[in-house]
This record gives structure tokens, sequence and C-alpha cells, in this order.
């Protein structure tokens, strides 16, 4: 394992930096660094951006149209998107869906699908949780039942993460009520466009619309749009949530908002001194920073380890864990920094245009938005205490 960048990752590095500070617009980042609401349109042209230049597809293989670059060099590439304040990639289709298409589609499905997610044609969201199906996922519910050439699906689908937007929606349904829970369920590939699909706002605490709720009523899918075996979606879902938990750890994210956290303390005063040099205050920033620093040491453990043909088990959800207390954590100090500025809070701000009335700190605009939103992440793609039940048994069986 590398703990610092070698010669040709520390020129990569510059490479990507050259990158960014070339191509990355200053309106985009403008509105990450300022947690500004990105517009579809926004996400769209970062899209077409990376796509031009050939570095949208990090971690695909070069004979799909990928980079084809290395575990560290994709670990690199992300690091230095969250330090530049680039938008995030929309991961729904090219980190989470197209690995499985990789390894469990059919070159049928390949052929077709791979090319639109790369250049935009389609846009993905995630069909997994349901009302009574989030954490305990096999219990899902979503029933697709064959009849000749296509399946018949009813059911529900929520907390779907931008699926107003969304031209596709990859989705676990029960084909079979025999058996384990998990031995019934089968992974469809559906276009939103298909007659009986509905599509409902769900607005959050800070009052943005991220995630809906998707109902299906007898929503005729082809056949073709299987996903590998009837009945073995369990172990495709499994895949992608495990590339879904490692990137929820988000220490990009975490590093860039840390440093954040640390300017904002050495800037605002409280009782006559800067944040920064009350002791309690010091010392909950200290054990987060060394919290992230051991964070950053795992995954580059885990990327070692992939680099060696391994595939991350336990340690995806450690990575989830860890990673999603950190970023609460610090959103938390950025709260505590800011003190009464923090709490308001109107969703409109999040607007491009919106005249700021909190005087003197443009970041206590977005502190309470981003508090709010973050609290999810210990929840998504997997609960934590979930997860802490799954490295137990990965780890601690006899």
């Amino acid at each position: 394992m590398r703990m610092f960048d070698s010669e040709q990752d520390a020129a990569f590095r510059e490479e990507v930096r050259a990158f960014f500070a070339d191509k990355l617009p200053v309106r985009l980042s403008d509105k990450v660094r300022r947690y500004m609401r990105l517009s579809k349109q926004d996400m769209e042209d970062w899209h077409a951006i990376l796509h031009a230049r050939g570095w949208l597809g990090v971690s695909w293989p070069v004979e799909h149209g990928g980079t084809g670059w290395n575990a560290t060099q994709k670990f690199i590439f992300e690091e230095e998107c969250c330090l530049a304040h680039a938008p995030r990639v929309v991961p729904f289709g090219i980190t989470m869906l197209a690995p499985v298409l990789m390894n469990f589609g059919s070159p049928e499905q390949q052929a077709y699908y791979l090319p639109r997610i790369l250049n935009g044609d389609d846009w993905w969201c995630q069909g997994y949780s349901e009302p009574n199906a989030g954490s305990d996922l096999a219990s899902l519910k979503c029933r697709a039942v064959r009849e000749g050439d296509h399946y018949v699906v009813n059911g529900q689908k929520t907390w779907t993460t931008l699926g107003q937007h969304a031209t596709h929606i990859f989705c676990l349904v029960r084909t079979s009520t025999g058996g384990k829970p998990q031995e019934g369920i089968s992974f469809l590939l559906i276009d939103m466009a298909t007659p009986g699909i509905e599509v409902r706002p769900i607005c959050l605490l800070e009052g943005t619309h991220e995630v809906n709720e998707v109902f299906f009523t007898e929503v005729k899918v082809p056949v073709a749009n299987l996903v590998g075996e009837e009945n073995k979606g369990w172990t495709y879902a499994k895949y992608l949530l495990t590339h879904e938990r490692t990137n929820i750890a988000g220490v990009g994210f975490a590093e860039a908002a840390l440093h954040h956290v640390k300017m904002l303390a050495g800037e605002i005063h409280q009782s006559g001194k800067p944040m920064r040099d009350d002791p309690l205050f010091a010392a909950r920033m200290a054990r987060v920073e060394i919290a992230l620093r051991s964070l950053r040491t795992t995954t580059l453990r885990v990327i070692a380890s992939v680099e060696t043909g391994s595939a991350p088990g336990a340690e995806s959800s450690m990575l989830k864990v860890l990673g999603t207390q950190i970023r609460q954590e610090i959103t938390d100090l950025t709260k505590r920094v800011l003190g009464p500025q923090a709490v308001p809070f109107a969703s409109e701000a999040l607007d491009e245009g919106y005249n700021e009335y909190f005087p003197g700190n443009d970041s206590a605009r977005w502190a309470a938005q981003t508090y709010f939103n973050n609290r999810k992440l210990s929840i998504y793609g997997g609960s934590n205490e979930v997860q802490r039940t799954l490295i137990a048994r990965q780890l601690l069986a006899d």
C-alpha cells in the first residue's frame, strides 16, 4: 500500500488539477462551493464536459469506453473533484448500473445501454427501497409477473433520488414468492415513459425536492430487459450495493468540508477569540481530522487490495459507517462555528440569484440545509446499524 503519491501518481494528480482549472466552469464550482442547488442542466453540462475528455467512466474498462484507470488513479480523481468543488457525477448509471451490466448483462444490453449512459442519452434512477422494505430490502413487494414476452409490474418504490429527471429506472422486483425472500427477486430495466408509471415528489426536511415515490400500475416491461437470470437479482443487487457503500464513504467530500470548517474556525470569533482557539471545539475538530485520516488510510488499503484482484467485502461496510459518521460530524461542527447565524433556513436560499439576508457570512445560507440533508447518510445504502451486523457476521464469525 502506498501512503503517499508515487512519482507517476503525482504527475497524474497534476494533470487532473490542470484539467479542472481549464475546463471546470466557475459558475458550477461556485454553486458547489456555496452548496447551492444544481439544476438538471448543470449536472448534464458537467457530465458532457467529462465525457468529452474521456474521463466519465473512471472505473470502466477501456473496451466499454472507460478510462482504464487503476484504483489509485480513480481515488486521486475523485479526491481532486471534491477539492476543486466540481459537481458530483450522477452515480446511478455511471457507477451503479454500469458495473452490473458489465458483469451480468447480456451482450445486447451492454452494447445498447453503456454508450447511452456515457453520452447522456439515458438518465437512470434506482428502484430498490419500498415503504416497508428499506434496510430489510429482501422483504420488497413490488411484483413482476411474466406474461408472454413481457413482465407486468405492479407496486411502489420510494426515496428514488432524482427520479423526476430520469428516463429509466433499474428495479428490484419480486418474480417468485417461494423459498427464501432473497431467492425470488429479479433485476429489471424499465423505461420511465412506459404507461402506468407515476412519479410523485417527496419534499425533504430542508424543503428540497431530491427524492420521489414511483408507482407502477400494470407496467409492461419486455423480458429482454431482465438482467441476468430470473430470481437471481439479489446477487446483482448485493454487487451494486458494494460499489454504492464504498462511494458513500466520501473521503474527498469530507476533506473539502473539513478544510472549510477550519477556515471558518479561524475567521469567526466568539467571546473575543477565534473558534479554533476554543479548547473543546479544537478537540472535536482534531478528533474528526484523525478519524478522517484513518478513513483515508483504510480506503487506500482497500484500493491496494482491489488492485491485486480482490473484491471488497466487510471493508465496504466499514468505509460506509465511518465515512458517514465523519461527514455528519463535520456538518455539526460547521453549525457550531456559525452559532446563531446557522439557525435560520429558507429553501429558496439555495437558488441562484437569491438575495443573501445573512450579513457577513455566506456559509450561513447553507449550513442548516447541509446538516439536515446529511442526516440521511447513515441510512441510505443500508443503514449503519445493518452494516455493523454485516461486519460482525463476516469478520467475527467462528
